[in-house]
């Protein structure tokens, strides 16, 4: 059996990271927000989940 090359897999652990530390700062830099869920919490105000019809004024 063929023993594992940890040296490989620790050198794909830190490319993974720093393309991922690369594309953060890249977001950053073009001025988005890093999470996208910024609208989808304003939708939740809009209409609620609850399953109830809003109410009648």
């Amino acid at each position: 059996m063929a023993t594992p090359n940890y040296s490989y897999e620790k050198r794909q652990k830190e490319l993974a990271k720093k393309r991922k530390k690369e594309d953060k700062l890249k977001r950053k830099a073009e001025g988005k927000p890093d999470e996208p869920d910024d609208e989808s919490s304003e939708d939740a105000l809009d209409n609620p989940s609850d399953g109830m019809p809003p109410a009648a004024v």
